[in-house]
């Protein structure tokens, strides 16, 4: 077979990267490139300027690999013999020289993002935060509200535009904590507590997930995050806070056995400790991680 057969091979690849480009950049039905938080919309426009700088490294070297292809075909008897390019100091200055700008624009881009989008940098807004603790257990996610007094099993709930201060354990093996269309994942580790600040600013039902494997259960081990009015929000406390389902040590302990694809629960939360009681299971040296930078975004 003449190698000027293999063409037809690179313009599939090249179709197949402009293609997969233009799906990336709409982002319909992909989570993180349809934010729906403050913290998701900055992440998605850094992956976006990511994408789109390196494309002028990336396109030049598919569309080279295409036309030195073609011209240097068996069949092309035309194609001139140039051994002397590959000593050209404008070509080596060319592909030296701008993958290293794109590196360095990359690296102060990532630095800068990296400070301001810091998960436990709190979101400064003229509204008073709502604190939530996470705790990760065995295959399900225990959401407790401390200054509301209740809690839920695989469900959480908060007003729209209202910052989130998510305090985060776990009290099984090591977990990741990840709601795609709010904001990056965070580690929720057993005797620690970390922190994610969030800020949902449409109304609607998102999906949260386990990001990192947890064993046998870890592919049911999804909660549903909901951001409504804070109309709407209230009355679900209130709800939630006349439930005869009771959330004590003793039923915590029942709760933090292991088991598969839990319903939606609401409980009356009786222990406003039961979260740094839950850390300190693991011994009198766990610690919390707190901000480091108490500014704002």
């Amino acid at each position: 077979m003449r190698q000027g057969h293999k063409l037809p091979v690179f313009i599939l690849l090249a179709m197949t990267v402009i293609i997969g480009g233009v799906f990336m950049l709409g982002g319909n039905n992909i989570s993180v490139l349809s934010p729906k938080g403050f913290i998701a919309f900055e992440q998605r426009q850094l992956i976006m300027f990511a994408v789109l700088l390196s494309l002028f490294v990336i396109a030049p070297v598919f569309l080279l690999t295409i036309g030195i292809t073609w011209h240097y075909r068996a069949s092309n008897k035309n194609a001139k013999y140039s051994p002397e390019w590959d000593n050209n100091r404008y070509l080596e200055v060319a592909w030296w020289g701008i993958p290293l700008i794109v590196i360095l624009i990359l690296s102060v881009v990532t630095w800068r993002s990296s400070h301001d989008l810091d998960p436990m940098r709190a979101i400064s807004v003229n509204k008073k935060p709502l604190t939530i603790q996470v705790v990760a257990l065995q295959w399900k996610w225990l959401f407790i509200y401390p200054e509301q007094g209740i809690a839920t099993i695989n469900q959480v709930r908060f007003p729209v535009d209202t910052p989130l201060n998510f305090e985060l354990t776990a009290d099984a093996p090591m977990n990741s904590f990840w709601i795609p269309e709010l904001g990056g994942q965070i580690y929720a580790m057993s005797g620690m507590s970390t922190r994610l600040h969030l800020l949902a600013t449409q109304i609607g039902t998102f999906r949260g997930v386990s990001a990192n494997l947890s064993g046998m259960g870890h592919a049911s081990m999804n909660f549903t995050a909901q951001a409504s009015s804070l109309d709407d929000f209230e009355r679900w406390v209130a709800d939630s806070q006349q439930t005869r389902q009771r959330l004590d040590m003793n039923a915590y302990a029942h709760l933090a056995t292991p088991s598969l694809n839990n319903p939606v629960t609401s409980y009356s939360l009786l222990n406003d400790n039961l979260y740094q009681s839950v850390i300190n299971k693991f011994g009198p040296h766990t610690h919390k991680l707190n901000s480091s930078n108490d500014g704002s975004m």
